[in-house]
């Protein structure tokens, strides 16, 4: 099951420097995860300051 990131996202790219994956990309609005890629280690969301990404 994927992680996905909410609208709480304030775009800071935590997230994405910390994906092993490379999964976590900038999107239009928000920073957005490929759910083929992901890997569900969780490394995302541990490192979200605004908790904005769960299990999907």
């Amino acid at each position: 099951m994927a992680y996905v990131i909410s609208d709480a996202c304030i775009s800071c790219g935590a997230c994405a420097a910390g994906c092993p994956c490379d999964a976590i990309f900038e999107g239009a609005e928000r920073y957005e995860i490929d759910a083929e890629k992901c890997c569900d280690c969780g490394a995302c969301a541990a490192g979200c300051p605004v908790e904005a990404i769960s299990a999907e």
